[in-house]
Order: C-alpha cells, then structure tokens, then sequence
C-alpha cells in the first residue's frame, strides 16, 4: 500500500500580512467588543430601572476619564464593525476583488470609521 502525502495548505508564513488582513481580524475584535458594549449598555438600563442612586453612580463611572474612553472605543467599534459588515456586502456583490479595490474597501473602512466616530462624538458628546 503506497501513501500519498496529502496536501498541506498554505499558513502564514506564506503569505505577506496585508491591511485587508487586518481589518478581518479587527472585524472578528469588533464583533466581540460590540458584545461587551451591549452588556454595559444593559447594565446602564438596568442601573436605571432601579433607580437615581445606582444611575447616577453609572452615570459617574461613565463620565470618568476612563469611562468616556471605553464609550469611545465602543462607539468606533459599532462603526469599524458596520462598516465592516458593508465591505463584506460589497464583495458578496462581486466587487472589489482585484487588489487596489481590496485596499480601498480597507482604507475606506478604517478612515471611515474614525470619521463617523469622531462625528458622533463631536456632535452629542463635546458640543
């Protein structure tokens, strides 16, 4: 009986570690963070359900320095993710394939996000 070496698929080794490949992993991150900010916005409710003195203790944790930190991180990453979710979409339609698209689906992505972010933020939150 004679064996055959089965074929062994390419790892990262192979290949050259681009932005598109990035984004994907961040896109995996994101989905994960976005779990993690529904869960503080479900406790935000529920300091709230029970009443001023547990909401204005969220509310003070919240308004740390650190809390406004996590609040901006979680807003970029429902942007990142969403935006995400659309470049995905786009390629589902069978564009954006050949290499500069792939970057330009990337870079809008990334650039968008920080854009949309700091939008939000700058409306609601700053001014």
């Amino acid at each position: 009986m004679t064996t055959r070496s089965r074929p062994i698929s390419p790892h990262l080794q192979v290949y050259r570690f681009t932005l598109t490949m990035a984004m994907s992993i961040m896109h995996r991150i994101t989905g994960i963070a976005n779990y993690a900010g529904m869960l503080l916005l479900a406790l935000w409710l529920l300091c709230a359900a029970v009443g001023p003195e547990a909401l204005g203790t969220a509310n003070g944790v919240l308004d740390s320095w650190f809390g406004q930190l996590v609040l901006f991180g979680y807003t970029w990453s429902l942007f990142h993710h969403m935006l995400g979710g659309l470049r995905h979409f786009v390629w589902d339609a069978g564009h954006g394939y050949d290499p500069a698209g792939r970057e330009w689906l990337v870079r809008i992505n990334l650039l968008g996000s920080l854009v949309l972010t700091l939008l939000v933020w700058a409306i609601f939150v700053w001014f």
